[in-house]
């Protein structure tokens, strides 16, 4: 049976990011963003400062994992 998810919260900072496997921190970067909207618009403080906090984390992680990430040359803004 599945839990609901709730929010972490401080005394809850999260599985260490650098133990999720490469599907598990994309699922979690995918749910962070989902998210990120009606927390920065509704959520308390502690939300808020615990989302970003929680989202540096999980896209350092990422960006360790995926120096050489592909950059799709569409998204260059001129000058770039």
């Amino acid at each position: 049976m599945s839990q609901t998810p709730h929010a972490l919260t401080e005394d809850e900072p999260g599985i260490d990011p650098a133990t999720l496997s490469d599907d598990d921190l994309i699922r979690e970067l995918h749910s962070l963003h989902r998210t990120r909207l009606d927390t920065l618009r509704h959520g308390p403080e502690a939300a808020l400062n615990n989302h970003l906090r929680r989202t540096a984390e999980l896209e350092s992680e990422y960006l360790t994992r995926h120096p050489g990430r592909e950059v799709d040359q569409g998204r260059l803004t001129q000058g770039s």
